[in-house]
């Protein structure tokens, strides 16, 4: 692992993903989803969302899709970053500056997503846990996030 301070282990019900983070790109978004992190808002968080060949959503509070955290919702950081297998980005309402605590996980190349969401970070282990999240929209008995950490705080 290059940056342990830009590194996410996650538990989930399927086993381990790590997510390397990109603050190059969104160095907002990275902020504040560490600082989520280490609140510990993501754990026990289910996946809501899960559209087989298109992606995992997870990071809604009340498990809806309708909900975020307690902050103030980010203003966007749209990047050239491609939406392809492995990217993690921000799940947002209509509105550009409306994310908050929502990302998905694409299962596969979802270009058509491309500069019109925020990348912030990629799975670089475990995405075959990934492809074992329990679909659906909205996802019977879903699979969840059962901790997050920095790797950096791990050590």
């Amino acid at each position: 692992m290059k940056d342990p301070e830009n590194t996410l282990v996650m538990e989930t019900s399927k086993g381990t993903v790590v997510i390397e983070m990109r603050p190059d790109l969104a160095p907002n978004h990275v902020a504040h989803i560490k600082k989520l992190v280490r609140e510990k808002f993501y754990d026990g968080i289910v996946f809501h969302r899960v559209i087989e060949g298109f992606m995992a959503q997870t990071g809604c509070p009340h498990g809806t899709g309708t909900g975020g955290s307690k902050y103030p919702d980010l203003n966007q950081e749209f990047n050239a970053e491609p939406h392809v297998r492995g990217t993690v980005s921000m799940a947002r309402a209509m509105n550009p500056n409306s994310a908050n605590s929502q990302f998905f996980i694409c299962f596969d190349d979802a270009r058509f997503l491309d500069k019109q969401y925020t990348v912030w970070g990629k799975v670089i282990e475990g995405m075959e846990n990934v492809d074992k999240i329990k679909r659906g929209e909205p996802v019977r008995d879903p699979d969840k996030i059962i901790s997050v950490v920095v790797a950096a705080d791990a050590a």
